[in-house]
């Protein structure tokens, strides 16, 4: 018993110190099969970079945002009001936006959906940390918590996520436009959008989670538009032209028109609900329809384990709780004394305060001098 034991250590033991010379080595290629050694990185290089694509511009987009609240801030102190848009500092963070949006477009070229989009999550938690350089804000402890969340989750993002060829040709969008798959999907997608769509328009249903539904209904579109356009642009610049097939074009339309629809819903749920509420949910829905499209159309799944699925699916999980947590510590500050001093606003003669309820209508704003004399009657 004794011996089998020790012969069974001693196995474990071999096998232990012969994985880690394989592991040690971080060599050109051929010189070990650990994750930084030759061939891992001549097999996810590509993919290395558009992942290293995505969370730049993320963090680049979250800086633009940052700088955009900034410049407006500082507009909004002087005494002499001036529009945005003649602020230098307001087209600084309108280029970098920019940029960072551009490079998102690029990382489709060489990065899996199921890798890209999730990555948004960057930009969420780029925010939080970056407004407090430039907005002064205070850090709390549900900041670091959603953090760690956030970071924790990327990296399971990044080590689990399916590892499929990136080139794909104007041929290859083709035959995926007309597989079964896609087929059934685009047809149950149509019956969803329609049914949503219908109690937006004729019941007047504006509930946050039928308006991010339709967004993220029209966002499973738009990435696969999206990859299509970025892959042909990269194999055309390679060499092999891919820009002469019709699909092409195609797929701009379709990357446009569902991206400006996009805009619109997203607007209204901004204009009804708080951003706190907004961004979280529209993160999820966003993200979640983005792989299920790239799961069905690219089939980026395919050949994956079952564990490498359970993994990024647990790191997918807690990116999204740590938006949430972030998000939600976000709150709206309002005025804490809702009420207007008369007797500083000129060319009033009232010198009382009248507090009016701020859910009304009129909230914020003056009351005829006639309508106060006739009150009291």
């Amino acid at each position: 018993m004794a011996s089998g034991w020790g012969l069974r250590a001693g196995t474990w033991a071999s096998s232990v110190s012969e994985w880690a010379s394989r592991n040690a080595t971080f060599g050109g290629p051929g010189a070990g099969s650990g994750t930084l050694s030759g061939p891992w990185y001549s097999t996810h290089k590509t993919q290395l970079l558009g992942v290293l694509l995505a969370a730049a511009s993320n963090f680049l987009i979250s800086v633009s945002l940052n700088i955009q609240k900034f410049a407006h801030l500082r507009l909004a102190c002087r005494t002499e009001m001036k529009p945005y848009y003649t602020s230098k500092l307001w087209w600084c963070g309108i280029t970098l936006l920019g940029l960072g949006e551009l490079g998102n477009f690029a990382a489709y070229g060489f990065a899996p959906i199921a890798l890209v989009t999730p990555l948004g999550c960057i930009s969420v938690i780029g925010s939080a940390f970056i407004s407090v350089l430039f907005l002064k804000k205070t850090m709390k402890a549900a900041d670091i918590l959603g953090g760690t969340l956030t970071v924790t989750g990327t990296y399971l993002l990044v080590t689990f996520a399916p590892n499929v060829p990136q080139e794909l040709t104007a041929r290859q969008v083709e035959n995926y436009l007309v597989s079964w798959p896609f087929l059934v999907y685009s047809i149950l997608e149509i019956i969803i959008f329609c049914i949503l769509l219908y109690f937006y328009k004729r019941k007047a249903v504006k509930h946050i989670v039928v308006l991010l539904m339709m967004v993220a209904l029209l966002a499973s579109l738009t990435v696969i538009a999206v990859k299509a356009v970025a892959s042909m642009i990269t194999l055309s610049a390679k060499g092999k032209m891919q820009l002469t097939y019709p699909v092409f074009y195609i797929m701009i339309v379709l990357m446009a028109t569902s991206c400006a629809f996009q805009v619109k819903f997203l607007n209204q749920a901004m204009q009804l609900y708080e951003v706190t509420a907004v961004v979280p949910i529209n993160f999820v829905f966003f993200t979640t329809s983005a792989i299920i499209s790239g799961v069905i159309f690219y089939r980026e799944f395919q050949s994956a384990a079952l564990l490498s699925v359970f993994m990024f699916l647990f790191g997918c999980l807690l990116s999204f709780l740590g938006v949430f947590v972030i998000a939600r510590n976000k709150k709206e500050q309002h005025l804490q004394i809702p009420f207007i001093d008369c007797g500083h606003i000129p060319g009033q003669k009232l010198t009382g305060k009248i507090q009016p309820d701020s859910h009304s209508s009129c909230y914020g704003t003056l009351n005829n001098e006639d309508d106060l004399v006739k009150s009291p009657s």
